[in-house]
Order: structure tokens, then C-alpha cells, then sequence
């Protein structure tokens, strides 16, 4: 049996997430739905050169109307969201009227948490809802639990991600690899940790470390940003003693960036100049999105999620390790495959019927085994150790 999927935008990740499961997801239909028909038909045409099938179809939906959303939705399996994070409350409702599994690269644990609150509606329907699929929020947390379950005794998890430009000389060390709304959403607000068992809200760009990684990547820089813990420190109070996420960045970004913050030029708060009203992330957008963006420049995307406990009487760290590099064959950039491939095999798992029904966070709503099964068909690269500590 073939499955028919929706893919809910179409820029980078959706592209990559269309493909994911044209090549992997048993497809017989990936739906490729935008507000702009001729970028969704690009996104199709794109797809369907490189899996060598008439697999992707281009279709019109607006995001922000629930009752088309939900039209175009009837007769699909799962769909992915790959729009901002706002969004995806209206689009959780708007799959389940229609039948249809659900989950979003998310990005944002108060929306998160709105979505989790169908939970009585998505299982009316017999469908699942699970947020936060992206790879950080995402995959780094099931690999955490899968971490945690290669350890008798789990007590701490830590994770350290980074999407970079393999050339660390462009400004502030940077390049877009995604939107500018998530970035900003990442390094503005609070933090959600597990700390000594309890859970903890933290300030942003706090707790500065270096973290050092194989070469040619050596000593980079990790801070705290919100949403990468997703839901997982509540989930996982009272069996961990502490969970917690920091972006990777290369030396010197976190004293820009955080002067930049400190200042108020990712603030939402509208202000006045010459009679204009605006917000200072828009025009921080503006400016840093024609700083940043390098298309041409090839990126990498680094991973690290430390498990450390108590296995068979001795102290151990479990460690997962990625550096995925942006692929030539293809053109998809690292932040593209471990980001949309991550997500596009939760949304194959669904349509399988392998996650739960309901509104499920991902930690509970996937198996890591099935997860690391199937990342094993990807080429992205996975290392595992076990090692004393």
C-alpha cells in the first residue's frame, strides 16, 4: 500500500521533507501544498527530477484559513507542516478535521503546548498530533531517549546543536540555513531546563561554554536559546536530574549577537521613527537577512546529545554524535536533510500507524529504534559511543 502525504510550504525544508518521503516513505502521493502555486510547482518538479517519479503535485492552500486548509487536507495520511511556528495551531485543528496525521517542525514550546491540547480531539478522529519534529527541537531529543535507554541508570542530558557555514570567515560566523522568524525565536525569551529535578525557565544567550568537536570544526562556543528542550524537561522530571539545550556557534557570534539582544534589536515591542511604526525585529530582519544570506556557501550541521549515568555499577556518557555536511548530488544543505528528513520520518511513522494517537509529544510518541532504523536508509552520518566518565 502506497501513502499519500501533504506537505504544508514548500521552501527549503518542505522541499527536502517532499523528497524524504517521495524516496523513503513508501509514497504514492506527496502533495505539495503553498500559497504560491508557481513555488510549490518548483518544489514539485524539483522532487520528482530527483526521485525520477511523478510523485510530488503542486497544490494551492493558505495557511492561515483552517476550513482550506482542512479540504485540501481530506484523503491524505500525514501531513507536515514546514511553515512558521505560529501557524501550526490552526493546522493541527485543521488536520484533524480532516482526518489526517499531523506534525510541524515547531520551534516554539507555548505553541507547542496548544497543539498537545487536542489531544481529546485528535483521538476522536483516530489521528496523532505530534509537535516539534524538526532536529532540534526533534531529533535531538529522541536521541536523548535513545541514549537514555542504552543506560540502566539515566541522570542528565545534554544537548549542544549548530547549523554553520562550512566557511567560518562569512559575518558573525553565520549564514541563513533557516528562516530568520525561527532564528530570532530562538534567541529571544526563555529557556525551559530541567535543573537538580526541578524545571526552570532561563534567559537566553545565558551560560556560555566551549565545546570542543572532531576537526576541522575544534573549539566552538554554546549558549542557552529557547525551544530546543521542547516539552522534555517536564516529561522527564523525576527520573532525570537535569535536561538541557544550547546552540553551537563559532567564536566570537555570542558577544555580537548578545549585544545586538541586550540592545533591542530583536524586540517586538513597535516603535516610531518619521511617523512609520515598526518592530526592531523586522528591521533586524531585513538587515541580517542580506548579511547572512550566502545560498552558494555550503553548510554543516553539528549534533551532540551527552547521556551520562550509571550503567552496571560504573559511571558512563552516552554520546550521539552528527556532523552532516550539505550534499552536492542533491543541493539539499545539512540543515535541510536533518531537519526535514528528521521530521519527514515521523510524519512515515504516522502513516504506518507507529506513533500513538492523540496529541503526543515527540519523546513519548516515537520509538527511538524506529527513529535511528530509519535514519540508518539517510547517509547522514551517526556515531554512537559508550565510554567511561
Amino acid at each position: 500500500m502506497g501513502y499519500r502525504y501533504a506537505i504544508i510550504g514548500t521552501g527549503m525544508q518542505g522541499t527536502a521533507a517532499a523528497y524524504d518521503l517521495a524516496k523513503f516513505g513508501e509514497a504514492d502521493e506527496v502533495r505539495l501544498l503553498d500559497l504560491d502555486i508557481r513555488r510549490a510547482r518548483a518544489a514539485a518538479e524539483r522532487v520528482n527530477k530527483l526521485v525520477g517519479r511523478e510523485v510530488a503535485k503542486a497544490g494551492i492552500v493558505n495557511a492561515s484559513d483552517k476550513s482550506t486548509a482542512a479540504q485540501v487536507l481530506e484523503g491524505m495520511h500525514a501531513c507536515l507542516s514546514a511553515v512558521p511556528y505560529f501557524l501550526n495551531v490552526g493546522l493541527a485543528k485543521a488536520a484533524i478535521e480532516a482526518g489526517c496525521h499531523f506534525n510541524d517542525l515547531g520551534g516554539n514550546t507555548g505553541i507547542v503546548r496548544e497543539e498537545l491540547a487536542l489531544d481529546k480531539e485528535a483521538k476522536a478522529r483516530g489521528v496523532s498530533v505530534i509537535p516539534d519534529c524538526g532536529v532540534a527541537p526533534g531529533m535531538g531529543n529522541t536521541l536523548a531517549v535513545y541514549g537514555m535507554r542504552a543506560i540502566e541508570q539515566p541522570e542528565s542530558v545534554r544537548i549542544r546543536c549548530g547549523g554553520l557555514p562550512q566557511n567560518r570567515d562569512l559575518p558573525l560566523g553565520y549564514r541563513t540555513v533557516f528562516s530568520m522568524e525561527g532564528l530570532s525565536n530562538e534567541y529571544f525569551g526563555k529557556a525551559v531546563v530541567l535543573r537538580d529535578g526541578k524545571v526552570i525557565e532561563i534567559d537566553t544567550f545565558e551560560e556560555l561554554e566551549t565545546v570542543e568537536l572532531p576537526p576541522p570544526l575544534g573549539t566552538v562556543e554554546a549558549f542557552v536559546t529557547s525551544g530546543g528542550t521542547s516539552t522534555c524537561p517536564e516529561t522527564f522530571q523525576g527520573q532525570l536530574k537535569s535536561y538541557d539545550y544550547k546552540t553551537i556557534r563559532y567564536p566570537g557570534h555570542y558577544q555580537a549577537m548578545k549585544l545586538f539582544k541586550d540592545l533591542g534589536f530583536i524586540d517586538l515591542e513597535p516603535m516610531e521613527l518619521n511617523g512609520q511604526t515598526f518592530r526592531p525585529r523586522d528591521y533586524f530582519h531585513k538587515i541580517m537577512q542580506r548579511a547572512w544570506n550566502h545560498p552558494e556557501e555550503p553548510d554543516l550541521l553539528v549534533l551532540r546529545v551527552d547521556v551520562d549515568g550509571v550503567h552496571q555499577g560504573n559511571p558512563v556518557r552516552h554520546r550521539t554524535l552528527i556532523v552532516d555536511r550539505q550534499d552536492q548530488r542533491t543541493g539539499f544543505s545539512a540543515m535541510e536533510r536533518t531537519t526535514a528528513f528528521a521530521a519527514a520520518i515521523v510524519t512515515s511513522l504516522q502513516a504506518h500507524g507507529k506513533t500513538p494517537k492523540g496529541g503526543v509529544s515527540l519523546e513519548l510518541a516515537v520509538d527511538p529504534q524506529d527513529f535511528m532504523n530509519e535514519l540508518s536508509r539517510r547517509d547522514i552520518p551517526v556515531e554512537t559511543t559508550l565510554i567511561p566518565r
